[in-house]
């Protein structure tokens, strides 16, 4: 056994924690579908860009497409235009392309769904999505998203996790989705994930709501984090702790810079330190009430 690890007979030991990817008998490999959307579930575009971090960390390999006349109003989500490596002008349409990697001494392979929230069709284009997850075998589904919030940028990013996959969420100790109202792309493909008997689990990053221009690095590294405690493979993201430092810096510098920024960032830390303190329920009292007294029982000659 290694230094490290808890002697389960122990009293007292820490179990290790529940896998989301069950083990496979030997040979076999695991596939899950990680999938992010620009748009409005992709605030400062830190879900977009984290399953483009890990595509480019992997060398995810194109596998598919799908059209993007059947779901996309152009004049709402506009083609840009730009310039080749060679200097030819170039239109890129919007679109959402699949990607294949394998991840490095593991046996998980990836599929990586990157695209636009789609303009239309959302039932078709859900479905559309999982005809290629039963072609590339998908086993579990993974979707990301990233939203504004009221949260300090000086404090770790929240990243909440959840399921409504009643299985799973016992399996896993994760909460059901407590949200109710208008939802996105990302919210309409996990019921129809859940529908098709694909464990779903859902990431959802807190971006500061008062830097939600993108990049935002410091949500996109907790984002993979998180996808790395769920994974259980290790990341490389050296470069990008290195950008998500420099962005807090800058953002405190512009901070200092207005008074009321300045104050209501504040708030909003105290806000934050005060929700992580230990709870001082009633309950809590008690026990320490009667530890205490047992305490001083055996203090007493």
């Amino acid at each position: 056994m290694n230094s490290f690890e808890a002697d389960p007979t122990e009293p007292g030991a820490v179990s290790e924690p529940e896998r989301l990817l069950q083990p496979v008998p030997e040979g076999r490999r695991i596939t899950v579908m990680l999938a992010a959307f620009e748009g409005w579930n992709d605030a400062g575009e830190a879900a977009s860009d984290a399953l483009r971090y890990l595509n480019k960390l992997w060398g995810g390999k194109k596998v598919g497409s799908i059209d993007a006349d059947e779901y996309y109003d152009f004049q709402f989500t506009r083609p840009t235009i730009r310039r080749t490596a060679s200097g030819e002008r170039k239109i890129k349409w919007p679109s959402t392309r699949i990607f294949k990697a394998s991840v490095p001494d593991s046996n998980v392979d990836v599929i990586f769904v990157q695209g636009t929230e789609p303009s239309y069709k959302w039932r078709a284009y859900t479905a559309e999505l999982l005809v290629h997850a039963e072609a590339l075998h998908v086993e579990y589904v993974i979707l990301v998203g990233a939203l504004l919030a009221d949260v300090p940028h000086s404090r770790p990013i929240p990243v909440s996790t959840s399921t409504d996959d009643n299985a799973l969420r016992e399996r896993m100790d994760f909460e059901a989705s407590q949200y109710e109202g208008p939802v996105g792309i990302v919210g309409v493909l996990g019921e129809v994930a859940l529908l098709a008997g694909l464990p779903t689990v859902s990431l959802w990053a807190a971006v500061p709501h008062y830097v939600a221009q993108a990049p935002s690095p410091k949500a996109q590294l907790a984002i993979l984090h998180r996808i790395e405690e769920l994974l259980q493979v290790p990341l490389d993201t050296h470069e990008l702790v290195e950008e998500a430092d420099a962005w807090e810096r800058g953002v405190d510098e512009l901070a200092t810079e207005d008074p009321e920024i300045a104050a209501y960032v504040r708030q909003l830390e105290e806000a934050k330190d005060t929700a992580d303190l230990p709870e001082a329920s009633g309950e809590s009292i008690a026990r320490e009430f009667e530890r205490y007294l047992k305490r001083r029982g055996k203090d007493k000659p």
